[in-house]
């Protein structure tokens, strides 16, 4: 193949997520030819994050020795609601200053020099665990991500399952009425009690109460400004209390949020991932199907419950699938 038929078949993928922006450039079979890490933005306008974006792509193009320019397109995994049509993006809010919509698709094709197309950060998740993961074998399947946020993704009779564009919320699905305040401003939903950002809320208040915990010095140690995964997997295993309380209080409310929606959409599997979940693992999807169990309906059967085969670059694999290779 010549360099430039070669450059026109190569695809960029961008995951970016609460903490970290993942960008990669493949190929036509989708293996990884080049990849770039960093993280998101603390603070800013969505025009910093978008910046933050181009430069990780570029990197990642570089490491696959091309330009962004001769991509056949870029496809973006955003949180928030996606408007794919203008590719505008609104309500991310675990994003900095991300609370109207922000045209995030024409501003990176602007700066990439190549076309783009954008999709809910979960949903394209969940379909590249469906097309190259652990989807492959099943028709319908429920994917739960848990990170900043907790998000969701459907695939029904082989397709994903978009609704009007803001279907899979499944990190709003309320669990408790009158719980613990959620950052979308409402009440008692499972984000509220597994969110990583929320999560972290809620320690800090502990701790600033007096509370001991060991959370903010692992933070520190291991240079961070957040409890990123890493901090939170650190402190269960040293058996921080407030740790273990809060992480065994988001197992709790994802097996209850994810039973609710096996509940009406009784799909084959459900696909647990996020950088909370890659990061626990196995042990950790097994407590999350232990805890699904009581609250499935009585006759319903238990859907397989898996974790994504794609590790951390599942969402940018899912996202450089929704560019077509041949330009079409």
């Amino acid at each position: 193949m010549s360099d430039t038929g070669r450059a026109s078949a190569l695809r960029g993928g961008i995951d970016l997520g609460g903490t970290k922006i993942e960008a990669i450039v493949v190929d036509r079979d989708n293996r990884v030819l080049g990849s770039s890490r960093h993280p998101t933005p603390t603070a800013g306008t969505p025009a910093d994050v978008a910046a933050e974006m181009a430069g990780a792509l570029t990197e990642a193009a570089e490491q696959a020795g091309t330009a962004t320019g001769e991509l056949a397109g870029v496809g973006v995994g955003s949180p928030g609601a996606i408007d794919a049509a203008t590719g505008t993006v609104s309500s991310a809010r675990n994003l900095p200053g991300w609370e109207g919509a922000y045209p995030l698709g024409p501003e990176l094709a602007r700066r990439l020099g190549t076309r783009v197309a954008i999709g809910n950060d979960v949903q394209v998740a969940t379909a590249g665990e469906f097309r190259l993961g652990v989807g492959r074998r099943y028709t319908s399947l429920l994917g739960v991500f848990w990170g900043t946020g907790v998000g969701g993704g459907i695939v029904l009779d082989g397709r994903p399952w978009r609704g009007r564009g803001g279907a899979g919320e499944i990190g709003h699905t309320v669990i408790r009425r009158g719980g613990r305040r959620c950052p979308c401003g409402n009440e008692g939903c499972v984000e509220a009690y597994a969110g990583r950002a929320a999560m972290e809320a809620h320690a800090r208040r502990e701790i600033e109460g007096g509370r001991k915990s060991d959370l903010l010095k692992i933070m520190e140690s291991k240079q961070r400004e957040r409890f990123t995964s890493a901090v939170w997997e650190a402190a269960v295993q040293r058996g921080d209390d407030l740790a273990v309380e809060l992480i065994d209080g988001a197992v709790a409310a994802l097996g209850a949020g994810a039973a609710s929606a096996c509940n009406l959409l009784d799909v084959e599997a459900v696909v647990i991932g996020g950088g909370l979940g890659v990061r626990f693992g196995e042990d950790y999807v097994e407590r999350i199907r232990r805890a699904m169990e009581s609250h499935l309906f009585p006759g319903h059967t238990m859907p397989d419950v898996r974790l994504v085969g794609l590790g951390d670059l599942g969402g940018a694999l899912g996202a450089a699938l929704l560019v077509d290779a041949d330009g079409a």
